[in-house]
Order: C-alpha cells, then sequence, then structure tokens
C-alpha cells in the first residue's frame, strides 16, 4: 500500500520465539507499527494463545507502543454459536492472561476474518488506520464532504489493495464497505485504469488543486442508491518496493473516493459535487506533504497456521 505512506508488510512464522537471544529483537520490533497475530479458527488453538500471550508481555516491557492486532482467521467454517463461543474464549483467555501480570490496557484488538468475504480486508483497515496520525484530519474532511453532498457514506480507498484509510464518522456497515468495494472492482474492469500509462507531467492545476484530465470519476445507480466514485491522487516514487503487492508498479498508486450517495438525485448536482470533491482533494494534499508520504511504516504478520 503506497497511496500516501508506505506500508511494509513482514510475514513471519507464528512458532519461533523472536525473543531469543539468537534473535536481534530490537531489529525486528524497533521500527514495528504494528503485529498481526493470526489463529486459525478451526485448529487447537491453546498454544497458539500461549506463545502470543508470551509475546505480547515481552512486547510491553520494551516496545510498548506496537499494536497487537489478533486475527481470529477462517471463521467462515464455523457455525455462528460456535464462531461465537470461539471468538469469545480466545479474548478471554488473552485478557486473562495480560490482566494477571498487570497488562490491561495493552494496546489489543480482535477480529473475526475470512477469505470468502470482506472482513480481512475490513480488519487491515482498521490496522492501518491506528497508524496513520493524520486520521482525525481525515475523517473531518469527509464529514464536511459528507455534510456539503449529502452523501450518507464515504470512504477513502487504497485501490489496489482494498483497503480503506480513512471513512467518515457515521456508523460503519460491512455491508456499505462490501458494496463500495465491488464498485472498485467493476470501475477497475470497465477502465482498465492500470494499464492506462498517464504522463507524469502535469498540467496546470485548478483553484481546488484538481486536475480532471488525471482523474477518473464515475457515478451509477445501483439500486436505489448513487454511487460516486474518484480517483484522487497519483504520485511516482521509483525504487520503493511494494510488499503486499510485488506486482504493483511503483509509478502508479491510486487513491480513490467513493460515496454512496443520498436518497435525492445527485446526478442532477454533479457539478457541485465535482467541485466540493476537489476542495477535499486539496485538503488531502496539504494533510500529505511529500515527505509524508514517503514515510515508512512496518507491520509484522505471524501466522500460527505455517511452519
Amino acid at each position: 500500500m503506497h497511496s500516501f505512506m508506505d506500508f511494509q508488510v513482514w510475514d513471519l512464522p507464528g512458532h519461533l520465539d523472536y525473543f531469543d537471544p539468537a534473535f536481534d529483537t530490537d531489529n525486528i520490533f524497533e521500527e514495528i507499527g504494528a503485529l498481526i497475530w493470526v489463529i486459525d479458527a478451526q485448529d487447537e488453538y491453546l498454544d497458539a494463545i500461549a506463545r502470543l500471550n508470551m509475546t505480547i508481555l515481552n512486547l510491553q516491557q520494551s516496545y510498548p507502543n506496537i499494536n497487537i492486532e489478533v486475527f481470529v482467521h477462517k471463521v467462515d467454517g464455523l457455525s455462528d454459536d460456535f464462531r461465537g463461543d470461539t471468538f469469545r474464549d480466545i479474548i478471554q483467555r488473552v485478557q486473562d492472561e495480560l490482566s494477571d501480570h498487570g497488562y490491561e490496557q495493552a494496546p489489543i484488538s480482535f477480529y473475526q476474518t475470512s477469505i470468502y468475504d470482506h472482513s480481512i480486508f475490513e480488519a487491515f483497515s482498521k490496522v492501518i488506520q491506528k497508524l496513520i496520525p493524520q486520521l482525525p484530519t481525515l475523517e473531518a474532511l469527509l464529514n464536511n464532504l459528507c455534510g456539503a453532498c449529502n452523501i450518507e457514506k464515504a470512504y477513502l480507498f487504497d485501490i489496489m489493495s482494498k483497503i480503506y484509510i480513512a471513512t467518515d464518522t457515521s456508523p460503519t456497515d460491512i455491508g456499505s464497505y462490501e458494496i463500495c468495494s465491488d464498485y472498485i472492482d467493476v470501475v477497475i474492469d470497465v477502465s482498465e485504469i492500470y494499464g492506462w500509462d498517464r504522463p507524469d507531467e502535469q498540467p496546470d492545476e485548478s483553484e481546488t488543486g484538481n486536475n480532471d484530465a488525471e482523474s477518473l470519476i464515475t457515478m451509477e445507480k445501483k439500486n436505489s442508491r448513487y454511487l460516486y466514485l474518484r480517483e484522487i491522487n497519483k504520485s511516482v516514487h521509483e525504487g520503493l518496493t511494494n510488499k503486499l503487492h510485488p506486482s504493483y508498479s511503483p509509478s502508479r498508486r491510486y487513491l480513490a473516493l467513493v460515496c454512496i450517495m443520498g436518497q435525492d438525485n445527485p446526478a442532477e448536482k454533479k457539478a457541485i459535487i465535482d467541485y466540493n470533491v476537489g476542495v477535499f482533494q486539496a485538503g488531502l494534499k496539504q494533510v500529505f506533504p511529500k515527505s509524508d508520504r514517503e514515510a515508512q511504516v512496518e507491520i509484522l504478520a505471524t501466522n500460527e497456521g505455517e511452519d
């Protein structure tokens, strides 16, 4: 994910003790923003929880600011009742151990995930948002845009990863995220924007910071709602490697604003909406100056299902 910041994911096996003297713990954890611990919900997980608890206790002593993100994975194979029981049991076992050692306030979160729905993208979105210090400002910008344009829900997506780095502060549900995420797929398939090599040279921008020649804008009616998508940015930084998607060309990085519009017909007000989104786009560039866009944040992912 390289839309405005360089997030790198290191995938490591979960059965190793990275606090063993044989490992350089500073080299592993010093620059880490989040640790994602994946637990297989369909497997015996007591040993995985024990290793997770040991890791958290060690991190709290030396690296207390690292966010601990627990993905209870493969929940799609469990019945609804057993899924809930398993999830609660894992949370309780971890929290009890932390409480016994005086770490009730450890920065740990739990998510139910599956590759067969959008839950894994939703979880990664929450993880990424915690690592963006400008998140409150992004939410305020999106709130203002929603109020000005009668938008029900607005997401700021990294198109390639399908992760949303921010949304407005109205209640979020997985259904609205799925609608917007699927719409991105449709737009990509139809427009083939990743096959379009746009020139790096930028013509003069308007007063809103918008460049219509370089932005893809679509509006489409889905059932009783209109969906609005607008490409927000393009940046070129050669020499960076995207470890989330190695095939993703570093010369093409996009954010997209995807909105679920209100009940009225937004097509009649598209010019006003486009203008307000242009203002939002200009504000976004001020929130993320070039130096911030080149910053790097690392995420450590451990998978208990791999050797």
